[in-house]
């Protein structure tokens, strides 16, 4: 193996937590392609490289805008891991759908995760990826990448449902805001004007806004929201399990 580099979308966080607990046996990632902002260079791995793959799971999907930006990556039967974060709902046709598309750029895909992250929306899973799941994370690592590619079984369905595209809430802006323009700078689609309040329709309610800005301008302090994520939090209060497969 000459080195893991790690390939994520990863707007608040989890998935970059998971990906560098993954690569940590291995002595760290010798490389990062962060694609959460900007498109990935046209690249292509050699066979003694080793990928790890990850993206959030938005509506059962990956990110269309992560699909897109992993475009330009492309292996020559380079050993690769793929990996799915989602908010305790379930990860539907996400990570069949990111091993295809490993597989078609020319990665060998010798593992698979769907690991359980805080959610965007409510207060569900809050504290996860825990320290058990970022073990179990690195377990797991050594396991798939310590043979050959083979065939293996990963849930899902093709064709894949619809998703990937977000959701429907758009975050408001206080008067706190004092237009330092980070949220601007950071947002994975670019959906937020210089203003720093005017948001488009191509937000992906990811919140990376709302957790980030310096001053808690950023919100989504409204009575339909606050209903939503209540009932939410209790509908997916249950723990879900990380599964691997290999």
């Amino acid at each position: 193996m000459k080195k893991v580099i790690l390939v994520y979308f990863s707007p608040t966080g989890n998935t970059r937590k998971t990906l560098e607990a993954m690569a940590a046996p291995f002595g760290g990632a010798a490389d990062v392609v962060d694609l959460t902002v900007t498109d990935a260079p046209v690249r292509t791995f050699d066979e003694d490289d080793v990928v790890i793959f990850g993206t959030p799971v938005y509506g059962g999907r990956i990110p269309s805008v992560a699909r897109a930006r992993l475009a330009g990556l492309k292996g020559r039967g380079t050993r690769c891991i793929v990996a799915v974060t989602y908010g305790n709902r379930h990860y539907d046709d996400a990570l069949l759908e990111l091993a295809d598309l490993a597989k078609e750029q020319g990665f060998a895909v010798t593992g698979a995760a769907a690991l359980v992250g805080r959610h965007t929306f409510g207060e569900i899973q809050t504290e996860r990826p825990d320290e058990n799941d970022l073990a179990a994370d690195r377990e797991f690592a050594v396991r798939a990448l310590s043979g050959e590619a083979h065939e293996f079984v990963i849930p899902g369905n093709r064709p894949y449902r619809d998703g990937g595209s977000g959701g429907k809430f758009r975050p408001l802006t206080s008067e706190a805001c004092v237009h330092c323009g980070l949220c601007v700078k950071a947002c994975p689609v670019h959906a937020i004007a210089d203003d720093c309040v005017t948001i488009a329709d191509t937000c992906l309610s990811c919140f990376r806004c709302i957790r980030n800005c310096p001053k808690g301008a950023k919100n989504m302090d409204t009575e339909a929201y606050r209903s939503f994520a209540v009932a939410f939090t209790e509908k997916l209060k249950a723990r879900r399990e990380n599964e691997y497969y290999c």
